[in-house]
């Protein structure tokens, strides 16, 4: 076939060399920079070496539809002939095809369904490099078709990038397989730095900063200024792509400003591909960074983002995230500009900081959902992927959260082995949880409604703004947008078709995609007798099983995502709680604020942000949140505290959402015990009442702990409250509630921490009261175990010879010599050097205050007196 092409790009010459390795060995890589021709040149090439058929897998829908056109341009034949293609939902192929095209998903779903690739001579995998799941997939898959099944089949993998030895050791078994190189054909790219003259926020879960987006805007005007010929822009998504072309409205009058993204309809993508009669400015995605021309661009404006599959594991939460752009996709991107004459790139960023980007991109097995790729491996006989020729082991966690999901699903058994379940929801083609909601929706909100709905869910970002799911079926049904409403009917079709014969489709009336007529489903049990709200969507009619639109679009999210349904948290506000636990709340002005109840279909949380979210939902009622999420539902009797005192009471919960709540009359005892145990460790031991008797006690204990060894008890805060089941045992397992505590007798409680031979000691080691010189009984005062205090008017303590010693004799007393008034006046351990030297200042300073009292020259031969006047 090659022979009957004129057209002489550079990758031509090495052509013969790669069948030759083919040829030889069966497999090999074909290493070919942008512009050089593999994609079209090397399939016509191998088809014309061998006698079946030549499959070629593209990681993009749009890439694989263009690859087709170029080759079948290229042999002088109309798409569908010789060369053919077929992405999810069209198929332009025949009899006569010898190249056809296919997306790498659709190639697993081919190898799933004949392993043996009967008809097929050769497999090439194209972008190789990208990474993508489907594309790891295809190649681990083909690799062992070929080891196993077919080793005459030919294999070969095509990237733009010089990093082959990884897939060339992975080709080739026991050996490397060849590598072939093609030279580049790049004509020189100037580089223009060209960065926001103001720091713009960093990317993120959230929108693009609008003053990036106003700086690629007006970039754009300048190199329509500077610069001749058409301009690629590379912008991260749909929605920048939008928001760019709105403030370049004012160039249609002399410039075609065109789209090109994958959820756009195979028209509006060939209009972006074919040169026009003005100049063009193309705002693409990341699709037109490989596989595809552009005719006529001259220069690349690159705002320096790209959007990646990002999934948060901790809350389940899947987002489309936007990351700075790695070098590797930065050159794929300029090589744009220079594919068919000298030209430029604009970078919407520093030299400096080019430099700090990461090399390559992060392989999507990384960093996204893997649900789907492990039901993949499932259905091929490989669970976890064991033994297959990943490029990349899937990451431990995240292959866990994912077998989780398909276990909750049906869809894999215990060991991880695939179910006939799995088989079903395998077959839909769609995000396992998207399957299971088509499978399980069908019958109860009619086929019809189930495939609109979830062919609406699997890309919900490109039917138009707004976060209310059922505004935007509306709007679909409407064919407000033809090309998009085309789209999505094309998918409804082939999920309608993709369920199995028997499911039925109980609507009164089966309509098409577009009709405006409701379905009445057998609901059953949507219609709890508990739940009469139907929110704004309508009353669900428990006796005919009829479900509105509204509910039905609820049904099917939750039917998806269980752990996402929420219920607001105070009336009218737009905080959520999800059934997973996860907080979540709408945007400002949102038109769901205040809704009871929401299915919500996409959320995402950014780093360090208290809650996540909502960025589209479905509104439902409670009713239709138990049927989706019947698993979910769970009654517990609960015994804790919370509030500050024992709660009891019966929880009927949706997952981390509380329903019904009922007080339990009769408690467990040990439960109620445990809470209490709770509420002091929480609150503290204030929550006892301490008399004066019984913060007496502690104090002496600890100070006999502290003077004297470990035997005595710990009565810190940290060590009663560890042991209060055994000091607190008798008295806890009486009580009911936070006011028992405060009766309870603190003081027997305590005794009980001492052992019998300490308990007998413990008025001699640590005498509550004192005796001294004038027949008062004194108390000790232990609130510093380290210092026990005596405070004692100095007139009691005449004729005092030494200062009393407690703790067996090792600890003195720290004597607080009063004066009539109580005030200290001196403080001693050491009566002997006071009475010698410090009571003469102290009575110099206190007979003319107090002369009524009694202030001896010998305080030793003074007789000690309580009384206040003067005696002897």
């Amino acid at each position: 076939m090659l022979s009957e092409v004129s057209v002489d790009l550079p990758v031509r010459p090495v052509l013969p060399e790669l069948v030759a390795a083919l040829g030889s060995t069966g497999s090999a890589v074909l290493v070919a920079p942008p512009g050089t021709g593999k994609t079209s040149l090397a399939p016509l090439a191998v088809a014309g070496a061998v006698a079946g058929r030549v499959i070629v897998a593209q990681p993009r829908r749009v890439a694989a539809r263009a690859a087709a056109r170029r080759m079948a341009a290229l042999l002088g034949e109309p798409v569908g002939d010789r060369v053919g293609y077929a992405v999810r939902g069209e198929r332009r192929a025949g009899p006569r095809t010898r190249v056809e095209v296919v997306t790498t998903g659709l190639l697993v779903r081919r190898l799933h369904h004949d392993p043996e690739l009967a008809g097929v001579d050769a497999v090439l995998l194209d972008e190789i490099h990208e990474r993508q799941l489907d594309a790891d997939l295809a190649l681990a898959f083909s690799i062992e078709s070929r080891a196993t099944l077919r080793p005459e089949l030919w294999l070969l993998a095509m990237s733009a990038t010089p990093e082959a030895d990884r897939f060339a050791a992975l080709l080739g078994g026991s050996g490397p397989a060849p590598v072939v190189r093609a030279a580049s054909a790049l004509h020189p790219v100037t580089r223009i730095w060209a960065p926001p003259p103001r720091p713009v926020a960093p990317p993120g879960a959230g929108p693009v900063d609008r003053a990036l987006l106003d700086h690629v805007s007006n970039t754009v005007r300048r190199a329509l200024h500077e610069q001749e010929g058409d301009l690629l822009v590379f912008l991260p998504g749909v929605g920048e792509i939008a928001a760019v072309a709105g403030r370049l409205s004012d160039l249609r009058g002399n410039v075609d400003v065109l789209r090109l993204h994958g959820s756009q309809s195979g028209i509006e993508q060939d209009a972006a591909l074919r040169a026009g009669d003005r100049r063009r400015v193309v705002l693409a995605t990341a699709v037109a960074e490989s596989s595809l021309t552009v005719p006529g661009v001259r220069t690349v404006v690159d705002s320096g983002l790209s959007r990646v599959a990002r999934l948060d594991l901790a809350r389940g939460l899947g987002a489309l995230v936007t990351v700075p752009v790695s070098r590797a996709a930065a050159t794929q991107r300029a090589g744009r500009a220079g594919r068919q004459a000298p030209g430029q790139v604009y970078r919407c960023w520093s030299s400096g900081m080019h430099e700090r980007l990461p090399a390559q991109p992060e392989p999507e097995i990384a960093t996204a959902d893997l649900t789907g790729f492990a039901l993949e491996l499932a259905a091929w006989g490989t669970p976890g992927g064991t033994g297959l020729a990943l490029p990349d082991q899937p990451p431990a966690a995240a292959m866990a959260v994912a077998r989780e999901t398909l276990t909750a699903l049906g869809a894999i058994d215990p060991n991880g082995r695939i179910t006939e379940r799995g088989r079903a929801v395998a077959a839909v083609g769609a995000h396992p949880r998207l399957a299971r909601a088509l499978l399980d929706g069908a019958d109860r909100v009619g086929a019809d409604r189930a495939a609109q709905v979830v062919a609406l869910l699997a890309e919900p970002t490109v039917f138009g703004p707004g976060d209310d799911l059922g505004a935007t079926w509306r709007r679909l049904r409407a064919g407000t947008d033809r090309a998009v409403t085309a789209r999505w009917r094309a998918e409804v079709r082939r999920l309608r078709a993709a369920l199995p014969p028997a499911a039925p489709d109980r609507a009164c009336a089966n309509r098409t995609a577009g009709s405006d007529t409701h379905d009445r489903a057998d609901s059953g049990a949507v219609g709890q007798a508990d739940a009469e709200r139907a929110g704004h969507g309508g009353v669900a009619d428990t006796r005919s099983g009829w479900l509105p639109d509204e509910l039905a679009a609820g049904l099917l999210v939750g039917l998806a995502y269980p752990e996402r349904l929420a219920q607001v948290r105070r009336p009218g506000g737009s905080a959520y709680l999800m059934s997973g636990g996860t907080a979540a709340e709408l945007a400002p002005g949102s038109g769901l604020v205040g809704v009871d109840w929401l299915a919500v279909a996409v959320a995402d949380r950014a780093p360090g942000a208290p809650s996540a979210r909502v960025r589209l939902a479905a509104v439902l009622d409670e009713a239709t949140a138990r049927a989706a999420a019947g698993p979910l539902l769970r009654t517990e009797r609960e015994v804790g505290w919370s509030d500050g005192d024992v709660v009891a009471r019966e929880v009927l919960r949706l997952g981390a959402i509380g329903l019904v709540d009922r007080p339990v009359t009769r408690p467990d005892r040990d439960e109620v015990t445990a809470a209490l145990l709770t509420g002091l460790r929480e609150t503290g031991l204030d929550m006892l009442t301490w008399t004066a008797a019984a913060r007496s006690l502690r104090e002496r204990l600890a100070f006999c702990r502290y003077a004297l060894d470990g035997d005595w008890p710990d009565v810190s805060d940290e060590a009663l409250l560890a042991d209060a089941p055994h000091w607190l045992g008798p008295e806890l397992a009486d009580a009911r509630r936070r006011a028992d505590l405060t009766r309870i007798e603190v003081v027997g409680a305590l005794r009980r921490l001492l052992p019998w031979p300490l308990a007998g000691r413990l008025d001699e080691l640590a005498p509550e009261r004192i005796a001294v010189p004038s027949g008062s009984r004194i108390r000790v005062d232990y609130a510093d175990p380290a210092a026990p205090v005596l405070a004692v008017r100095i007139q009691e303590t005449f004729g005092w010879s030494t200062a009393p010693q407690i703790g067996g004799g090792r600890v003195p007393v720290l004597l607080h010599l009063l004066s009539p008034a109580g005030r200290p006046v001196a403080v001693t351990t050491d009566l002997p050097s006071f009475w010698a030297s410090g009571y003469r200042q102290v009575r110099a300073e206190l007979r003319g205050r107090y002369p009524r009292h009694h202030w001896p020259e010998d305080p030793n031969a003074a007789t000690p007196t309580r009384r206040t006047g003067r005696s002897g």
